[in-house]
């Protein structure tokens, strides 16, 4: 159930500039993703970046959903649309489609003859004794595809085409199942790939480029084929809540979603908690466990005891100690009632046969020598009243009592925001003193600093319309944290969210260190590099403003932002290289997005960016390195 929580939180200064020109459009929330598949989405510069516009609106919203949930294998795309809704992607892709752009004419095509004599006899006769359909028999006559899900194969790269046809062949490109392009890829040599798609991207787009209706005249039966891609757009898009049956059930559903446990044991396009998601640790890596009532691979066999000695004292059903990633270290201050509702609902859960992916973690991290030696160092199981300590207040409220179960305990936040030691103990949890995320290259700010994410200063109204929507006009949540918010603090109370905001508003502060203070006032000695300014003004000034005034409500100021003048740039640097957008919540159905900018800019120029943007108009922070920008783009994960 480890949460995993990181906070970037884009905190708003005033401006006494205008704003730059904006209208609040469809068109202007989609900027992250016309970035690189160009304006109005009619493909990028290098036409790798394929054509959004015209195409069936079910095909683009499937390929949304495929590539958010990991069967589409592509990480700048699925970490930009992890936070969004099915709703508002189909939104996206019915904007797409009903875009009618004209499309470039071809490049002339440098394959034999015979080579595109094969492509096209491969493309509209297709191979009966290899199994290998036409593709006009699905992509309609025209080539130009059959609404609403079937896209065209014309316009496209050949590099696009071989991309795309090499990841249904290699499984890196998935559909639901069954999943006939990868069927159907398979049969496929390579120099039929290599002829079809020189031959497809020689022609010219006709003069009606708008799917079929239909598809053609003794064509595959798409429907009884019930192909993956034809039959997932018919989809529900509505992202529902748990239903909660009631009494102690109702009750383990709101607490698992202030728990955030879902998120942990559930893998992408997963049975809910069924488990088996990857949690990659310095000490190797970890699944989680199926929390189904499954008597076999689930907890189907455990009773409200073996729950509890889980939650209270990190043991299993079986005495096994638990590896602390699962965050028994918080839970053991849960109360018996809790841990008790939890269970029930836990019971509820439609059951899940999926077996447990055994942890693959090094020597001596996987042995229960080293776990003992661990927990007698730093774990002792809680009785609730450390909880109550984290804070100097004399005579706390009930209020505060409940803000201080839910943050410390129930939502584990110290998991995440304080700084772990060599062997991933949390050092002062309580303080909420901001760490480095192991593996994820986030940094949890500290939300006990006011020069970094203390919220002592801000109105309670903004803290809780922070974790109810995503965005407040104090800031936004972004990375890791959006997800937190997508998926469990946006269900909460509104007395609860009032409890956790008057928590955290009174952490005591630390005394800044004069050190620190020298180290940002520093930055401000080094010139500004015209280049730098050229390049904000190219690249973020139309959203951002000339001055980094921002557009309150959609794209947050950079002036005064404690976001951006973090002693630690590494989230800046996430932003800026990875792009990503709000959470989809119900307060904030349609947020506006950050385009990715890992292949517009390369290390030198992004770091001159931002530098700039760090110590330009009145900001104080030490610049960005590219050494810095290099070691993070290396860390992404293909």
């Amino acid at each position: 159930m480890v949460c995993l929580l990181a906070w970037l939180g884009l905190f708003i200064g005033s401006a006494a500039v205008a704003a730059p020109a904006f209208e609040d459009t469809i068109a202007q929330r989609t900027q992250a993703c016309t970035t690189c598949h160009g304006d109005q989405g009619r493909a990028g510069p290098d036409a790798y970046y394929p054509r959004l516009a015209g195409k069936p609106a079910g095909y683009l919203y499937n390929q949304l959903i495929n590539l958010r949930d990991g069967r589409r294998h592509y990480p700048l795309m699925t970490g930009m649309l992890a936070p969004l809704s099915n709703a508002y992607l189909m939104e996206m892709a019915q904007y797409f489609s009903a875009l009618q752009i004209p499309y470039s004419p071809p490049l002339p095509a440098t394959a034999s003859a015979d080579a595109l004599q094969r492509g096209r006899s491969l493309v509209n006769e297709g191979d009966k004794g290899r199994n290998i359909p036409a593709c006009a028999s699905c992509h309609g006559n025209a080539l130009m595809g059959v609404s609403p899900n079937i896209p065209a194969l014309l316009g496209l790269s050949r590099d696009y085409l071989n991309a795309q046809l090499g990841g249904w062949q290699t499984g890196q490109r998935k559909a639901h199942a069954p999943d006939c392009m990868a069927q159907i890829a398979k049969s496929m040599t390579a120099q039929d790939v290599s002829d079809i798609t020189a031959w497809l991207a020689a022609q010219a787009v006709p003069a009606n480029s708008k799917p079929a209706a239909q598809p053609p005249a003794g064509s595959m039966d798409v429907k009884s084929l019930q192909c993956g891609n034809a039959s997932a757009a018919t989809a529900d898009t509505t992202d529902h809540p748990l239903m909660a049956p009631p009494d102690g059930v109702a009750r383990g559903a709101y607490l698992a979603r202030a728990g955030n446990c879902m998120t942990c044991h559930t893998v992408r396009d997963g049975q809910s908690y069924a488990g088996g998601r990857k949690i990659d640790t310095p000490f190797g890596t970890l699944y989680t466990s199926n929390l189904t009532p499954d008597k076999t691979h689930g907890i189907g066999n455990w009773s409200p005891d073996d729950f509890w000695r889980a939650l209270h004292q990190g043991k299993s059903k079986d005495g096994r100690l638990l590896y602390p990633a699962f965050p028994y270290t918080h839970y053991t201050y849960l109360t018996r009632t809790d841990s008790d509702d939890l269970y029930a609902f836990m019971q509820s859960l439609p059951t899940a046969t999926t077996p447990n992916t055994p942890h693959a973690l090094r020597w001596p991290y996987r042995t229960q020598t080293a776990l003992w030696l661990w927990r007698a160092m730093y774990f002792k199981p809680g009785d609730g009243k450390s909880i109550l300590t984290t804070t100097n207040l004399s005579n706390p409220s009930a209020q505060w009592a409940r803000g201080a179960y839910l943050v410390q305990a129930l939502g584990h936040c110290s998991a995440c925001h304080a700084t772990r030691n060599d062997l991933g103990a949390s050092v002062d949890s309580s303080s909420l003193g901001g760490g480095q995320i192991p593996q994820q290259n986030w940094y949890a700010p500290a939300l006990n600093a006011r020069s970094e994410g203390s919220m002592s200063d801000w109105p309670l109204a903004d803290i809780m319309a922070l974790f109810k929507t995503g965005v407040s006009s104090r800031g936004s949540a972004s990375g890791p944290m959006a997800q937190v918010v997508q998926h469990s603090t946006q269900f909460l109370s509104d007395a609860d969210l009032t409890a956790m905001a008057v928590y955290l508003k009174a952490l005591p502060e630390p005394k800044e260190s004069g050190s620190a203070a020298a180290t940002q006032a520093a930055g401000l000695s080094i010139p500004l590099v015209a280049q730098s300014a050229k390049l904000y003004q190219k690249q973020c000034a139309q959203c951002h403003g000339e001055r980094g005034q921002g557009v309150p409500g959609a794209y947050p100021a950079l002036t005064g932002n404690r976001a951006v003048t973090l002693a630690n740039p590494v989230n800046l640097i996430q932003a800026v290289m990875y792009g990503g957008f709000a959470p989809t919540t119900q307060g904030n159905p349609r947020p506006y997005g950050m385009p990715p900018y890992a292949l517009a800019l390369n290390d030198r120029d992004m770091a001159a960016v931002l530098t700039h943007i760090r110590t330009a108009w009145g900001n104080r922070a030490l610049p960005v390195s590219e050494l810095e920008v290099s070691r993070i783009r290396a860390l992404q994960k293909p």
